[in-house]
């Protein structure tokens, strides 16, 4: 979005759009766990332009297939109890790397938590680098 379209968008009161653009915060928009839209900042945290993650599956995203369904089944219940879920979890950039991140969520449709739903990710890797742990 240039600047010509930041100051359209300002006088055309497209306020929420702005927001969501330039959130200094991933934020992403789902539906059953499909990616339907992100912002830049979500797509520059995890290596990616824009493009290249919009109807992909958050799978993408995940150091396995086993951490993305472990996820599912851990925040659908929360959903559906307050329609509000968090938590801290590694994910995968994509050059492989491996990263923490906040991720917290609301669903826009209560009676299938993971139907639509709006999530946005804080990339942690200041506070907290990634260290894989070593088996014994």
């Amino acid at each position: 979005m240039g600047k010509t379209r930041i100051e359209e968008a300002f006088a055309a009161g497209e306020l929420a759009e702005l927001a969501f653009e330039f959130a200094p915060i991933g934020l992403v928009v789902t539906e059953n766990r499909v990616i339907r839209e992100c912002n830049a900042s979500f797509a520059r945290m995890f290596g990616y332009e824009r493009e290249e993650l919009c109807d992909q599956s958050f799978e993408k995203l995940y150091p396995t297939h086993q951490e993305f369904a472990r996820i599912r089944d851990c925040g659908v219940e929360a959903l559906r109890e307050t329609n509000s879920y968090w938590d801290e979890r590694v994910m995968a950039r994509a050059d492989g790397s491996l990263f923490w991140c906040r991720v917290r969520g609301h669903s826009l449709t209560r009676d299938n938590p993971l139907g639509r739903a709006v999530w946005s990710f804080a990339d942690l890797s200041e506070h907290r680098p990634y260290h894989p742990l070593t088996q014994c």
